[in-house]
């Protein structure tokens, strides 16, 4: 991590002054977050403005800011303000205020000379994608992990504020990073790749998620595939062989392509899946001349697709199969890869997907259902920023559900074209429940739950669907074990 000079030297382009031996604890945008130590990066949004906030960000312990000269006003918090574009100042005795003409762009720009400091050996990851994009990271890095100094993105820092401000928490001597880049715009993710400097990058797939932004899965192929026209020449794309607007992106890489999934034409490819439900998956692997069964604790059968882009870099990078899987069997801890199972009322089993929703997701999700033993029931959310894909991306999940589900539990007015969709598909009235809001869920869940059953809970993060998991999770202890 930079300390307080470096943020000077990267800001300024000049020596700094006197002071700033202190290393910026961590980088955030959101002033909640804020630690002691930590640097606040103010950026006006579409809800509110990071200015409002920056003395609670020096309240908080902030030893840096970065803010709008035009946006800032003095806080009763005393501050060295610097100026960048005149930036002399006698020390730099914390907290100091850099002022800029636009945070966001200060700190793309200060991540980028960071990203250019790093050891010359270091090799950068991108992973971008429609769906799938913190699977791929969490078992890449894993894999990496076994041979080299890896960092990797965390949580959601995928965005173009959120991964300047994980790339800035990244140590120099790092030597291979695995970075997520998520687009909700064209020319997002070129910004991203300009600042990161990916040597390989990864496109896991193309689906119609966020077409209320992009207005097209075209759109969506050609914002994806700006990871792959910015790799270089000695680079590598790692793309999705079985979906076709991946595949397709091999026509623009300037660079080796490799391709994974389940048809035998792609490099790695493969086969024999069975699933064990909440025990996890096994396969075969097929690369080349070799054959390796694999059995992992990840969950669901689209786990696969992931598996094969990881294990794509490892072998790029010469790990021999020992380490790529022998990476994912200590991985049984890590909340199963955003999916996170625990106890419920009434002797049910929840399985918590609450994270993210699109309908590729949740058709793996349900599919996941599919494989459990028990009475299935589906607590399903709405899913946002589907634009014209709305309607249909709903009733495709009702569909599936009224194959998989015993019980349909249905959260929101987008959802009822979940529930309409299931009844038109043959499910019984009687096993469809619809509510409006998560209150209701929870109350109607507590009345229905038997002991046995397994419920699957996922919608779209605005939906906040993990409160329904966390009124309905109960302790060891409240279950009557030790």
């Amino acid at each position: 991590m930079p300390t307080i000079a470096e943020v000077y030297q990267g800001l300024t382009g000049k020596p700094p002054p006197h002071g700033g031996e202190q290393p910026v604890a961590d980088w955030v945008a959101d002033s909640r977050l804020v630690r002691a130590g930590a640097a606040f990066v103010a950026v006006p949004g579409e809800q509110t403005d990071g200015h409002n906030y920056i003395g609670e960000a020096l309240a908080r312990g902030a030893v840096v800011v970065i803010a709008e000269r035009a946006r800032f006003a003095p806080t009763e918090t005393p501050a060295t303000v610097v100026d960048v574009a005149a930036p002399d100042v006698d020390a730099l005795t914390p907290p100091v205020v850099f002022l800029v003409d636009e945070s966001l762009h200060a700190v793309q720009e200060l991540a980028a000379w960071w990203r250019a400091r790093a050891n010359p050996a270091l090799r950068v990851v991108g992973v971008t994608g429609s769906v799938g994009k913190t699977t791929v990271k969490e078992l890449t890095a894993a894999v990496l992990a076994q041979r080299f100094r890896t960092f990797k993105s965390r949580g959601n820092y995928n965005s173009d504020i959120g991964l300047p401000l994980t790339l800035l928490t990244m140590p120099l001597d790092t030597e291979r990073a695995v970075l997520e880049m998520a687009m909700t715009r064209r020319g997002e993710i070129a910004r991203l790749a300009e600042i990161a400097r990916p040597h390989v990058g990864i496109v896991t797939n193309v689906e119609p998620v966020h077409l209320e932004r992009l207005g097209s899965i075209e759109a969506i192929a050609a914002a994806k595939a700006e990871l792959v026209e910015a790799l270089p020449p000695d680079g590598v794309a790692i793309l999705n062989g079985d979906n076709e607007w991946v595949r397709a992106m091999r026509d623009k890489a300037p660079c080796r392509v490799f391709t994974y999934g389940l048809s035998p034409d792609n490099d790695l490819w493969a086969s024999d899946i069975v699933s064990h439900g909440l025990e996890g998956i096994s396969f075969r692997f097929h690369y080349g001349d070799e054959t390796v069964f694999a059995r992992l604790p990840l969950l669901g059968r689209h786990s696969v697709h992931g598996a094969l882009a990881a294990a794509s870099v490892g072998l790029l990078e010469g790990q021999p199969w020992s380490e790529i899987i022998g990476a994912w069997r200590k991985l049984a801890q890590m909340e199963r890869l955003r999916i996170v199972v625990v106890p419920g009322v009434n002797g049910s089993t929840l399985i918590d997907d609450t994270y993210n929703a699109s309908p590729p997701s949740v058709l793996a999700a349900l599919n996941l259902l599919a494989d459990l033993n028990g009475r299935k029931v589906a607590v399903l959310g709405d899913m946002l920023e589907l634009g014209e894909y709305e309607r249909k991306g709903h009733e495709l999940v009702g569909i599936r559900a009224a194959e998989v589900a015993d019980l349909l539990v249905t959260v929101g007015p987008r959802a009822h074209l979940i529930a309409d969709a299931a009844r038109s598909a043959g499910m019984p009235p009687d096993r469809i429940i619809e509510v409006e809001d998560r209150q209701e869920a929870i109350a109607r869940l507590r009345e229905v739950l038997q002991p046995g059953d397994m419920v699957l809970v996922k919608a779209s993060r605005g939906i906040r669907l993990d409160e329904v998991v966390n009124a309905l999770a109960v302790s060891p202890h409240e279950r009557g074990e030790r």
